[in-house]
């Protein structure tokens, strides 16, 4: 592994409308900021309009430390927004636009070679829910080098999922990342009667070709499983600002220490730092402290 890591967020990126302002958002631009807080060379692959709110993606990018040179501009679709709800304990609910830009993700010569050159990726389901940008997160998966690190952040939302873009995508990964509330959807989705949440994991361990599974539980911590045993973290308490983004930090954390090669109760520790770092602020990319993130995170607890 290199000094600094290329991580890539693939798949959606948009203007989270939160009741406390416009924030940049989607869960791989939350997983690649999380990514650059911790020092990897973070990369958002994407598509945006060419109107008013794209060139405000790109400036806000710009001003996170992120490049935006692997985002796409659609001339006819325009760029993605989210009418985010917050509820009494924190927790979001979103209405998400279609179709929109990043719906027509394009297969080009210069994604492939990005592909070609990461470490490792995060995707998910939403950006899967068009044809064309289902088929083009494949080619990348695919292209990417055999040892990569490739997560999927189940994040099923609304009703832009299926069994097989589920089954497809952890065909394709060696990480599964989901939380406590979308294990029933998967159980009934996949057929599997494991009742507990390790069982579960266990499932799809033998399943299909992970080397990890990470169930998020808010506040309550954690599950990670891999093919040696499993690891359970209680979490810690924060005062919550609100949730958005505290997921995609969690996976960003997850994605560190394994470049890393921790164990997993390490594993578990940095990623709940992580999110409850985020959770502890509004919006999912909160600034670096000036004393430092690893600062910041060892403050927690």
């Amino acid at each position: 592994m290199p000094d600094q890591a290329t991580v890539v967020g693939l798949g959606e990126i948009l203007w989270d409308l939160l009741p406390s302002g416009r924030q940049l958002g989607g869960a791989p631009a939350n997983f690649a900021y999380g990514c650059h807080v911790l020092g990897e060379r973070a990369v958002v692959a994407s598509r945006v309009g060419s109107d008013e709110r794209g060139r405000d993606i790109q400036k806000a990018l710009a001003a996170a430390g992120i490049s935006g040179h692997f985002l796409q501009t659609d001339a006819s679709q325009p760029t993605g927004t989210v009418e985010v709800e917050i509820g009494p304990e924190g927790e979001p609910k979103f209405r998400i636009t279609r179709p929109v830009a990043w719906d027509s993700l394009e297969w080009t010569a210069e994604w492939q070679r990005l592909a070609e050159s990461a470490h490792a990726v995060c995707f998910g389901s939403l950006a899967q829910r068009s044809g064309k940008s289902r088929s083009t997160i494949g080619k990348f998966l695919d292209a990417m080098p055999a040892g990569a690190l490739r997560v999927f952040d189940v994040n099923l939302r609304q009703q832009f999922y299926s069994a097989e873009v589920i089954r497809e995508s952890l065909d394709r990964a060696t990480v599964a990342k989901l939380n406590h509330e979308e294990v029933p959807a998967l159980r009934q989705l996949l057929a599997i009667e494991a009742p507990t949440e390790a069982g579960f994991s266990k499932v799809l361990l033998e399943r299909f070709p992970l080397e990890l599974v990470s169930i998020t539980r808010g506040q309550l911590g954690s599950l990670l499983c891999d093919r040696n045993g499993r690891h359970e973290h209680k979490g810690f308490r924060v005062t919550v600002k609100d949730t958005v983004g505290a997921g995609d930090a969690f996976t960003a954390g997850l994605v560190h220490g394994m470049f890393e090669k921790r164990p997993l109760p390490e594993l578990n520790d940095l990623a709940n730092r992580m999110g409850a770092w985020v959770a502890s602020h509004s919006g999912a990319m909160p600034a670096i402290p000036a004393n430092g993130i690893e600062s910041a995170l060892a403050g927690i607890g």
